[in-house]
């Protein structure tokens, strides 16, 4: 089993010259960054450190996270970010728990006495939320369903239609934002009921970068995505 270490930046420098330095490059076959064309010295840094790049050629990240996927030859892909969110420590267990055969491995923020230090009141009760309807929908046992820190075949990408427009468009046209696809992979996991585990793990405050969050719109169009399933894929 291969494993990718995926790391989407954009303006991260801060957090790459604090964060990169805890990663031993033997936790993982490959390290591959995609960046949004940032400004402040990350694709300097990335370059100047050997790691591989890929530059968004369109807006939004998805897009040149599936160009980059298409590429890399593991097996296994975790998704990573490097403004201090994620612990960097917590690597070698997920792909320890992979190795055990799940088709997905969560870093979860609220398991176990796992706690989030980066929420407020809003992206608290919204992850509440959408976890609690994702399980009562689709028969998951999640308590983290939208964290970005988690492990999962590669294969998935494809085969839950991740890598397909169709599975964007309507909610991002309809509330003018563009999603990527944790949420809709915690359910798609589910719906096919897949071997999904989670460790817990704490999410630290963010230490450099721009938030990125767009509260209200993606909150409406991933509840959107979520509730369509429901009838819409199979």
């Amino acid at each position: 089993m291969k494993v990718a270490l995926l790391i989407p930046t954009f303006n991260e420098i801060v957090g790459l010259r604090q964060i990169m330095p805890k990663i031993n490059r033997e936790w993982v076959d490959e390290i591959v960054f995609v960046d949004g064309n940032s400004t402040d010295g990350s694709i300097e840094y990335i370059r100047e450190n050997n790691y591989t790049l890929y530059l968004e050629k369109v807006p939004g990240v998805r897009r040149a996270m599936i160009d980059a996927i298409n590429t890399i030859e593991s097996d296994v892909i975790i998704t990573f970010s490097p403004d201090g969110n994620c612990i960097p420590e917590l690597i070698p267990k997920l792909v320890e728990k992979m190795r055990e055969g799940y088709d997905m491995v969560i870093v979860s923020r609220y398991g176990d006495g796992a706690k989030s230090y980066d929420d407020n009141i809003v992206t608290g009760f919204g992850n509440w939320f959408f976890t609690r309807t994702v399980n009562f929908l689709y028969g998951g046992t999640y308590t983290d369903v939208m964290g970005i820190y988690r492990a999962y075949k590669k294969e998935l990408v494809s085969s839950l239609d991740l890598d397909k427009e169709i599975t964007y468009t309507t909610p991002e046209k309809l509330f003018r934002t563009r999603l990527f696809w944790e949420p809709i992979l915690s359910t798609r996991a589910a719906k096919r009921k897949l071997k999904i585990t989670e460790i817990a793990g704490d999410e630290p405050k963010r230490i450099g970068g721009e938030a990125k969050l767009q509260t209200i719109k993606w909150g409406a169009a991933y509840l959107y995505q979520v509730l369509r399933e429901k009838v819409w894929w199979r």
